[in-house]
């Protein structure tokens, strides 16, 4: 088998309130990689907020020029190739997006040609993955925060993660004890920083939250600076969460060693794909850390069926229902690994008419 083409666009698509409040759309680089086998990958990165997603697109096409004539079902070393390709471009940021969408639509391929979904060709531990609901951005009222909450509720989902994006730390205690009260006992919650604080705001703002029983406090300081995470870390009783803003293993090694999270929370979309994610997983398996990987959960469930230290996928309700088909469902707060072989995903038919950005 031979990659004889890829066809490398963007779709754009606008989100609904309330996360259209925040966020009005997003944007998906699709990498399609064709074979001489009638046998076709889907590769895609989703860029939050659809910022840089031109970027992302430019270097794809780059990289794409490295596997024509390819044997696709030898993802490793295709993934090196690229990996090490262009040395003056460290592969984080964009180009980490652009590897990542490659990368997925290979391995979307070599599931197929094996037959078996990929949390199976991995070595699955599960075929049920529980999910937390996730959204409560800032620029949300506190009417469509709980509202938001409470349909994550309803359908299973026994955690709920909110933003705390407010100046002043108790605000947003205020909207964590609001949404805890509506939901109940039974379901616990997480809170984002989403990088917007400094070390010693960080702590500042724990410290108000630390007696409400939160599962974890998420990206506390700059994804760039991990010692500050980790004194973050050290000075606080919320256990950390980080990463989704981290892109290779050798970044995650170095969260791991400093001891900055009990949560690591590895993109697919953004940290090279799901190659080097199933790599970050076994690091953090070996060091007894948790994983939860970050958004995209019709992908990332199957990294978390294939990881024995996986806790949780997010799930964020946004994609319309035109947009995917085979997209899984959330059911008593999880998510069932497809039987479909690859990834399970397909882009459905009038798709790429209706949102291809032109």
């Amino acid at each position: 088998m031979k990659i004889t083409a890829i066809d490398t666009f963007t779709l754009r698509i606008p989100t609904q309130k309330p996360i259209a409040l925040d966020l009005p759309e997003h944007r998906l680089v699709v990498t399609r990689i064709q074979t001489d086998a009638d046998t076709d990958g889907l590769g895609y990165a989703l860029v939050f907020g659809g910022a840089g997603s031109e970027s992302v697109e430019a270097y794809a096409r780059r990289l794409a020029t490295l596997l024509i004539g390819e044997d696709p079902t030898q993802v490793g070393r295709l993934w090196d190739k690229m990996y090490r390709a262009d040395r003056g471009i460290r592969k984080v940021g964009v180009a980490g997006y652009a590897l990542s969408a490659l990368d997925i639509g290979l391995w979307d391929i070599a599931g197929k040609a094996a037959g078996l979904p990929l949390a199976k060709l991995w070595g699955a531990v599960t075929d049920r993955v529980p999910a937390y609901g996730s959204g409560g951005w800032g620029s949300y009222s506190l009417d469509d925060l709980i509202g938001e909450a409470k349909r994550y509720v309803a359908m299973g989902c026994g955690y709920y993660k909110m933003k705390i994006h407010h100046a002043e730390p108790l605000e947003n205690r205020k909207r964590v004890e609001a949404v805890k009260k509506a939901v109940g006992d039974g379901v616990r919650l997480m809170v984002d920083v989403n990088q917007k604080l400094d070390v010693d705001g960080a702590i500042r703002q724990a410290r108000v939250l630390e007696d409400l029983d939160l599962v974890w406090y998420e990206e506390p300081t700059l994804a760039d600076d991990p010692a500050g995470c980790a004194e973050i870390a050290r000075a606080i009783r919320i256990p950390v969460a980080t990463g989704e803003n981290n892109y290779t293993r050798f970044e995650f090694r170095e969260l791991i060693e400093r001891r900055a999270a009990r949560y690591l929370m590895p993109d697919v979309c953004r940290a090279n794909g799901f190659t080097e994610t199933l790599r970050i997983g076994a690091l953090a398996a070996a060091h007894q850390v948790a994983v939860s990987p970050h958004v995209v959960h019709e992908l990332s469930l199957h990294v978390a069926a294939a990881l024995p230290n996986a806790f949780l996928v997010e799930f964020i309700d946004w994609t319309p229902g035109d947009l995917f088909d085979g997209l899984p469902r959330c059911v008593d707060g999880a998510f069932r690994v497809p039987d479909r072989p690859g990834h399970g995903i397909a882009l459905s038919p009038d798709a790429e008419k209706k949102y291809r950005r032109s």
